[in-house]
C-alpha cells in the first residue's frame, strides 16, 4: 500500500531569508483574497462562476495580475506558490457547494499566513547536512529531528508568531499492514469524558483552551487598550498569538498520544457520526427570533470545540489503517437512551447527564459507557 506522511521541522532562517518568506506568504494571502472578491462579485452581479481554469478562469487572472504595472511586484514572486493559493481557493468553493465546509472568507494577515511548493523542482532536501534549499530563497537550515521516509512529494512552509516550519509531504510504498490487535470497541465522545470506550475505559479531558482561558482574556483586554498597530500593541498581540499556538500545540500533542494508543490495542473502532458544525452552530438566533439558553450554549458550543473532536476522528482515521485497522461511523440516534440489558428506549432512562438508570430493568452504569457499548453493538450490527 502507498503511504502518505507528513514530517514537520523548524527552520533557522537568517534576516532576508524572513522577511523574503513573509513577503511570499503575504503575496500569496493578497492573491487569494483578490481571487475571492473577483469571484463574489461575478456571482452576485452576472450569476457567473468563476472556475481555475479556463479563458476567464483565475489562472488567467493571476497572470494578467503579474503583468499589471500596479501589482508587477507578484512577479518578483515564484508562480508555483501564487498558483496553489488559487487552487485552494477553488477546492474551498467546491467543499462549500458539496456542503462539507463552509463558504470561503478572506485571510486576514498573520493568521494561517502559509505557501506550497508543488514539485521537487522548485526545492532540494539535504538531510545529512539539516538544510532545505527553496526556489528564490536559498539554502536554509532546519532542526533535523527525524529522518524523512519516502520520496518528497510537496513542502508548505507555514509562519507562526515568529516561527518558521516546513511540512514535507512524503509517499512511499510498504507492506500491508496486519494488526496485531484483535479487539473491537465503541467510542462515545463527551465534555465530561473527553473518549469512553466500551469495556470502561475513558480519558480525561484536557481542556487546553480553559486551562489558559483566564490568561488570554486579560492579554487580550491589554491589546484592546493600545492603539491598534503600535509597538505595544503588537507586542501583546505577539503574547496573544503564541499563547494561541501553545493552546494548539497542547491539544494537537494530546490527540495524537490518545488517538495512537486507542489505534495500537484495537483492531475495529466503532464510532458515533456526530455532525460537529451543526452541534456547536451558535444559538442567538435572530431579533424575531431570539434563541433560549444561549449563554449556556455558548458554553457548551466552546467545550465541544475545545475538545477537537474532528481533528481525533481524522488521526483515529490514517492510525488504524496504517496498523490494519479501520473506523467506523454509526448513526449517533438513542445511544445514550437505550438500555444495552434489556434494549428499552426511553429519555427517563437517563436523567442526569453522568448516570444511567434502565426503568424496565432497573440496569445502572456510567451514561458514557452504555453509550459507547451501545454504539458497538451498533458497529457490530451495521457490519453483520
Amino acid at each position: 500500500m502507498k503511504r502518505v506522511q507528513a514530517y514537520q521541522y523548524e527552520l533557522i532562517p537568517n534576516g532576508e531569508q524572513k522577511r523574503n518568506m513573509r513577503r511570499f506568504a503575504g503575496s500569496c494571502r493578497y492573491v487569494y483574497n483578490k481571487a475571492l472578491a473577483v469571484k463574489k462579485e461575478a456571482y452576485e452581479k452576472e450569476g457567473k462562476t468563476i472556475g481555475y481554469y479556463g479563458p476567464e478562469g483565475t489562472a488567467k487572472l493571476l497572470t494578467k495580475w503579474r503583468n499589471d504595472p500596479e501589482t508587477q511586484w507578484l512577479s518578483e514572486i515564484p508562480n508555483h506558490p501564487l498558483q496553489q493559493k488559487l487552487m485552494d481557493l477553488q477546492r474551498a468553493y467546491t467543499n462549500f457547494f458539496k456542503k462539507r465546509a463552509q463558504f470561503p472568507r478572506f485571510r486576514a494577515k498573520g493568521v494561517s499566513d502559509s505557501f506550497r511548493f508543488p514539485t521537487r523542482t522548485q526545492f532540494t532536501i539535504d538531510q545529512p547536512n539539516s538544510r532545505i534549499k527553496l526556489s528564490k530563497l536559498g539554502w536554509i537550515r532546519y532542526r533535523n529531528s527525524r529522518e524523512i521516509l519516502g520520496t518528497a512529494k510537496n513542502i508548505t512552509i507555514s509562519i507562526k508568531a515568529d516561527k518558521f516550519y516546513a511540512s514535507i509531504q512524503t509517499e512511499r510504498d510498504v507492506e500491508d499492514p496486519v494488526a496485531e490487535a484483535t479487539t473491537a470497541t465503541g467510542i462515545d465522545r463527551g465534555i465530561t469524558r473527553f473518549a469512553t470506550l466500551s469495556d470502561g475505559t475513558f480519558y480525561s479531558p484536557l481542556n487546553s483552551f480553559r486551562t489558559h482561558q483566564k490568561t488570554m482574556a486579560k492579554l487580550q483586554r491589554a491589546m484592546s487598550r493600545k492603539k491598534k498597530f503600535s509597538s505595544n500593541w503588537k507586542k501583546t498581540k505577539a503574547k496573544v498569538t503564541k499563547l494561541h499556538i501553545k493552546i494548539g500545540n497542547c491539544r494537537n500533542d494530546y490527540l495524537h498520544k490518545t488517538s495512537t494508543e486507542i489505534s495500537q490495542n484495537h483492531r475495529t473502532v466503532f464510532i458515533e457520526d456526530l455532525k460537529v458544525v451543526n452541534m456547536s452552530s451558535s444559538a442567538k438566533g435572530t431579533i424575531e427570533k431570539p434563541g433560549r439558553n444561549v449563554k449556556a450554549k455558548s458554553g457548551l458550543n466552546k467545550s465541544i470545540l475545545d475538545q477537537g473532536w474532528g481533528e481525533f476522528n481524522r488521526q483515529l482515521t490514517y492510525k488504524l489503517e496504517w496498523n490494519g485497522g479501520r473506523l467506523e461511523t454509526v448513526p449517533p440516534e438513542y445511544t445514550s437512551q437505550r438500555c444495552p440489558s434489556c434494549n428499552h428506549v426511553s429519555q427517563e432512562n437517563r436523567k442526569t447527564q453522568a448516570t444511567f438508570r434502565c426503568v424496565e430493568c432497573d440496569y445502572k452504569e456510567n451514561a458514557d459507557t452504555v453509550a459507547a457499548l451501545n454504539i458497538e453493538r451498533a458497529g457490530r450490527a451495521q457490519l453483520a
